[in-house]
C-alpha cells in the first residue's frame, strides 16, 4: 500500500493537512489510485461522486484517443495524411502541407488567438459561437507547419472536424460512447458540449462533461497501454506514440499528441485551464485526478510529482 497523504509540505507554509491544502486551493474532487486501488477519494465544496465537472482542455487528450481509434478502425489512414484530405476547403488557406500529426503536436503554424479574456479572439468564437464548422474552415496559417510548437485550441478543433468527416454518419459523441464510455464501463453517461443543439459539432478543444471516477478510468486505460481488462481499446503503439518525448519536427519535449509530459520519467497528463487533471505515472502504477473550480494558488504538476515520489 502507498502512503496515505495526511500532510503536504508547502514551500511558504511548511506542512499543512492534505485535505486543507486541497480545499484551500478550490479543489472539488481529488483521487489517488495506486495498483488499481483507490487510496484517496474526496470531494469538496458541495461536490460528490456523482457531480459532473467540465473537462476543459482534458478533452483534447480524449480526442487524441479517438483519433487513435479511428486509425485502428481504418477511418483515418495515418497521422501523415494532409488535413485537406478531410477538409478540402482549407486548401485555399494553404493547409495542404499541414498533416494530422502537425495538429496533434500543435506545430501546424496556425494563426489563432488563445487569449481567453479577449472577446474577439478565435478561442472566444470557438467557445461561444454557434458555427464551429465555418469558423474552423476560415482558419489561416502564420508560419510553415512543423517549425514551432504553439498551444492553441484551433488544432484540436480542426482535428474534430477531421474526425467528424471520417466518421461520416456517426457523431463524435456516439463514437466516444462506442469506443470509450461503454467498453470502459463508465459509471455515468458523459456529454460533449456542442456549438448548437441541432446538427451541432462537438467542441473538441474542450468541454466533455463527466465525473472524477470516469476521468480516472481514462487514465487507467493509458496506464495499461490501451488495454482494458484484456480488451485492446486503442492500439498499444498509439499510446506509446502519444506519451513519448519527441522533439523532432518542431514539437515540444513536454507535449505529445495532446498530452502533457511533466518529467522525462514517462509520466503524462491531460490538463484543463481551471486545474482539471488526469495524471498518470506508469513507473509507480499511479493515477491522480484533480478537478477544481480553478487552480487556486497550487502548483498542481509539482504536487503530483511530489505525491508520486512518496509511493
Amino acid at each position: 500500500m502507498g502512503k496515505f497523504p495526511k500532510n503536504i509540505k508547502i514551500y511558504e507554509q511548511g506542512e499543512v493537512p492534505f485535505d486543507q491544502y486541497l480545499e484551500d486551493n478550490n479543489t472539488v474532487a481529488f483521487m489517488i489510485i495506486k495498483n488499481d486501488t483507490i487510496q484517496y477519494e474526496k470531494y469538496f465544496k458541495g461536490y460528490d461522486q456523482a457531480a459532473i465537472v467540465p473537462s476543459f482542455s482534458m478533452a483534447k487528450s480524449v480526442l487524441s484517443i479517438l483519433i487513435g481509434c479511428a486509425i485502428d478502425d481504418g477511418l483515418i489512414k495515418s497521422v501523415e495524411e494532409p488535413v485537406t484530405n478531410y477538409i478540402p476547403e482549407l486548401k485555399e488557406n494553404g493547409f495542404d502541407k499541414v498533416t494530422l500529426e502537425h495538429l496533434l503536436q500543435m506545430t501546424s503554424g496556425l494563426e489563432f488567438n488563445e487569449g481567453y479574456g479577449n472577446p474577439f479572439g478565435e478561442v472566444a468564437t470557438f467557445y461561444y459561437g454557434t458555427n464551429l464548422r465555418k469558423a474552423t474552415t476560415n482558419l489561416k496559417l502564420k508560419r510553415a507547419p512543423g517549425t514551432a510548437f504553439e498551444y492553441v485550441s484551433g488544432n484540436p478543433q480542426i482535428l474534430g472536424l477531421v474526425l467528424e468527416r471520417a466518421l461520416k454518419t456517426k457523431t463524435i459523441t456516439a463514437y466516444l460512447q462506442e469506443k470509450l464510455w461503454q467498453p470502459l464501463g463508465m459509471e455515468y453517461d458523459a456529454s460533449w458540449s456542442l456549438d448548437k443543439k441541432k446538427n451541432g459539432l462537438e467542441k473538441t478543444f474542450c468541454c466533455i462533461n463527466a465525473r472524477a471516477r470516469d476521468f480516472a478510468k481514462i487514465g487507467r486505460l493509458y496506464l495499461n497501454k490501451g488495454n482494458w481488462n484484456g480488451r485492446q481499446i486503442v492500439s498499444e503503439s498509439w499510446v506509446k506514440q502519444s506519451t513519448k518525448i519527441d522533439t523532432s519536427r518542431g514539437s515540444a519535449s513536454y507535449y505529445q499528441y495532446q498530452w502533457w509530459l511533466p518529467t522525462k520519467k514517462g509520466d503524462f497528463m491531460a490538463a484543463g485551464i481551471l486545474g482539471q487533471y488526469i495524471y498518470v505515472n506508469p513507473a509507480k502504477n499511479l493515477i491522480i485526478v484533480r478537478l477544481g473550480k480553478n487552480k487556486g494558488k497550487a502548483d498542481w504538476q509539482g504536487t503530483f510529482i511530489k505525491l508520486a515520489s512518496t509511493y
